[in-house]
């Protein structure tokens, strides 16, 4: 072969992982077709749901319906956390096993049944089906990067604190402890803040 040029670069698992979601897809193709293994249609082939951006009042709806469940409030306060960023930062991007943990649930199936709690919610909220909440897609789940940031609003606006309040706190020291991220993770309990 004429003009040929062999090429190989390494690397290594925490850089696939950093990857963007279509980089570590693109990966996962090249590797299991070397091997010579079927490969399953691409993310770009599958269609995902059109993703509901929700307003903040949207979301304080949707809150007041799943109250009761413990479960699916943590869940939707993780969606509160910054993902990885993609589609022009249009969506977040959230590891279903991620969300397991800091969720203490067992297994990524019982993640998924919360974020189907919230999105029947959503769609009782909004009296439509035509969005989703959230798209899955293997080992992830996806929503509106609008949703997160009012998720994260919303969250710091039940903990008496404005967005304005924490950009103050992580500027100047205090006595008082910064607030910390939304999600169950940070040993807050979720029943103390949710309205009633």
């Amino acid at each position: 072969m004429r003009g040929a040029v062999m090429t190989s670069i390494t690397l290594t698992s925490e850089q696939i992982r950093r990857a963007p979601l279509e980089v570590r897809r693109w990966i996962e193709h090249e590797l299991a077709t070397s091997l010579g293994f079927q490969v399953q249609t691409t993310a770009s082939q599958r269609q995902i749901p059109q993703i509901a951006g929700c307003s903040r009042d949207e979301l304080a709806a949707v809150l007041s319906l799943i109250q009761g469940l413990f479960p699916a409030v943590n869940v939707f306060f993780e969606l509160g956390r910054k993902g990885t960023s993609f589609a022009q930062d249009r969506l977040e991007a959230y590891r279903l096993s991620d969300i397991q943990h800091h969720t203490r649930l067992q297994s990524p199936e019982q993640v998924i049944s919360c974020l189907n709690v919230i999105n029947e919610s959503l769609h009782r909220v909004r009296g439509s089906t035509g969005a989703s909440f959230y798209g899955a897609d293997g080992d992830y789940c996806f929503v509106a990067t609008e949703t997160q940031q009012n998720i994260r609003r919303l969250w710091f606006e039940l903990l008496g604190r404005g967005e304005g309040a924490t950009a103050a706190t992580e500027a100047a020291p205090s006595d008082e402890p910064a607030p910390q991220e939304p999600g169950p993770a940070n040993d807050r309990p979720t029943a103390a803040v949710v309205p009633a």
